[in-house]
């Protein structure tokens, strides 16, 4: 799946947001891994420690350094300080939709393969729970799609989440996911969903 994904992503234009001094620059990465001929994705759950979004699910990342020369570095450094994963073994394929969270960050998500699977994940206890490698046709079953309503600005809206055994994916992580399903439909050999249509 890593090449078509990544002809997918390369085929998509991803939306970006201007530049805003209000938000904080952030980046993430959506990192797959193949076990068994499946890819899967890795999220982590918060700890109750960190500053920003509290016991929430979440992919790798986190707020841009100074020194920090892109955001890809950042998703990067991020992710090998949270759960351990060096640049060097993340091949980057591609970038989705730039979103902005409700604690003020504009946040640029990246799409990476890990390398080598299985790996030595070694997550950080002050930042990290515990991690989810989470099958991708499991976010891919409509079974786990929950929608999440919500009241905004006066008016009720529908967002994305997904049921992943006893964690929820929400918020801004779901709404990368959704942004990811959405690219991954351009690619014609994948196949379907388990449970799904």
């Amino acid at each position: 799946m890593k090449d078509a994904l990544r002809a997918a992503l390369a085929r998509y234009s991803p939306s970006t947001i201007d530049d805003e001094p209000r938000l904080a620059r952030a980046a993430v990465l959506a990192l797959f891994y193949d076990a068994g001929g499946e890819p899967h994705l890795v999220f982590q759950r918060r700890s109750e420690r960190v500053l920003h979004h509290k016991g929430q699910v979440s992919f790798p990342g986190g707020a841009m350094d100074p020194g920090d020369e892109h955001p890809q570095w950042t998703a990067l450094r991020e992710t090998h300080e949270e759960i351990g994963v060096a640049p060097e073994d993340v091949e980057v394929l591609g970038q989705l939709d730039e979103l902005i969270t409700i604690s003020g960050f504009r946040v640029t998500p990246f799409v990476g393969w890990l390398r080598a699977y299985p790996y030595p994940w070694r997550f950080s206890a002050e930042e990290v729970a515990y991690l989810l490698e989470v099958p991708f046709a499991t976010l891919r079953d409509p079974k786990n799609y929950v929608p999440d309503v919500r009241t905004y600005e006066g008016r009720q809206v529908v967002l994305p989440s997904y049921r992943v055994g006893p964690d929820l994916i929400w918020g801004a992580t779901a709404r990368i996911v959704a942004n990811l399903l959405d690219v991954c439909l351009t690619i014609p050999d994948l196949e379907p969903a388990r449970g799904g249509a």
